[in-house]
């Protein structure tokens, strides 16, 4: 089969003929039709998570239908239209299994790191983990929901009831979870980078009623403020932003140091929490709500061979929404809902 594969961090994916895998039991064989690009995938590629499968297939973001699917893979006919996240295998044993926090078991693998993903014609999955795609969105469009729209939604859940919202760094997660904020009657203050206009003329376009620099305060003070940036830097600005009581969301996998900062910031009950990966919960409920939105996608696709342009275009925050690659017979539109 076809594949990106990333021999060594920092070093280009690499176009090879590899061996179609195999699947186990409990596993299904999934010819993928579209794999989004994230900034995860970058992380890797980077070398900034450690140890990864080498050589490896990134990608977790998987729209594809089943090929194959072995003894043990309940409900996954061949033909069975399906998604496959960051999240890809659980032990159910550990503490953190058992108390419903899958998302956080010791043993976890996950797609496209511990496993080879996306970036190829077919991936292997555990059934567990592959989740139903709502009708009517094409797959292109469907990709962002599986780690943009998944953990963005878990990271909104972790806000409680804040009305005022701020959200840092308006990319392919942001422009999911503004949608799901604007429809849960939130309002919307969206953070760009220093003099990027047109990011936050596209906040506006989705329903935020203020957009500015990142560096900016807002014009009254925050709820709530998601981090969808990697700059540890913004977690003190995002704590200057919220009210007594608010809440800083971390949603990357990855961040750069966060700068000493005086007490007061956090100070009056202030609270800083990370988001770690999702639960299948979080998929259930993220996947029902997003047709009832309904929230639409834009989705800028590339080909598999130029997964390397992808990642790049990725880095340089050139696109408004999110990226996606076109591996199979994936449906060329760009919005869903």
């Amino acid at each position: 089969m076809r594949a990106m594969v990333l021999d060594e961090p920092g070093r280009p994916l690499r176009a090879a003929e590899i061996h179609r895998p195999e699947p186990g039991p409990g596993e299904a064989l999934v010819r993928v039709r579209a794999c989004g690009v994230c900034r995860t995938d970058l992380h890797v590629f980077d070398g900034e998570l450690p140890a990864p499968k080498l050589p490896l297939v990134l990608g977790h973001q998987i729209v594809g239908v089943v090929e194959q699917a072995a003894p043990g893979a309940e409900g996954l006919a061949p033909g069975t239209r399906v998604g496959v996240p960051w999240l890809g295998w659980t032990c159910g044993e550990c503490g953190p299994c058992r108390s419903g926090r899958e998302n956080l078991c010791e043993r976890a693998r996950f797609t496209g790191y511990d496993a080879d993903g996306g970036y190829a014609e077919f991936a292997i999955a555990d059934a567990r983990y592959c989740l139903p795609i709502p009708a009517g969105y094409p797959d292109l469009a469907a990709a962002p929901l599986l780690c943009a729209g998944l953990v963005g939604y878990r990271c909104l859940r972790m806000t409680g009831d804040a009305e005022r919202l701020g959200i840092y760094g308006f990319g392919g997660a942001a422009h999911i979870v503004a949608q799901v904020a604007r429809y849960e009657g939130r309002r919307i203050f969206a953070f760009t980078r220093e003099g990027d206009i047109e990011g936050q003329r596209f906040a506006r376009e989705l329903g935020a009623e203020w957009a500015g620099s990142s560096t900016e305060l807002p014009p009254e003070e925050l709820d709530a403020a998601i981090l969808f940036a990697p700059a540890g830097e913004l977690v003190p600005v995002a704590l200057r932003a919220v009210a007594p009581g608010g809440t800083v969301v971390c949603g990357e996998i990855h961040m750069s140091d966060i700068p000493s900062f005086p007490y007061e910031l956090l100070w009056r009950e202030r609270v800083v929490r990370s988001v770690a990966n999702l639960t299948r919960r979080d998929g259930a409920e993220f996947l029902e709500l997003a047709p009832r939105v309904p929230i639409r996608t834009r989705v800028r696709a590339f080909p598999l061979e130029r997964a390397n342009e992808a990642l790049e275009t990725l880095r340089a925050g050139k696109v408004r929404g999110a990226i996606a690659l076109v591996v199979g017979a994936a449906s060329p539109e760009g919005e869903g809902g």
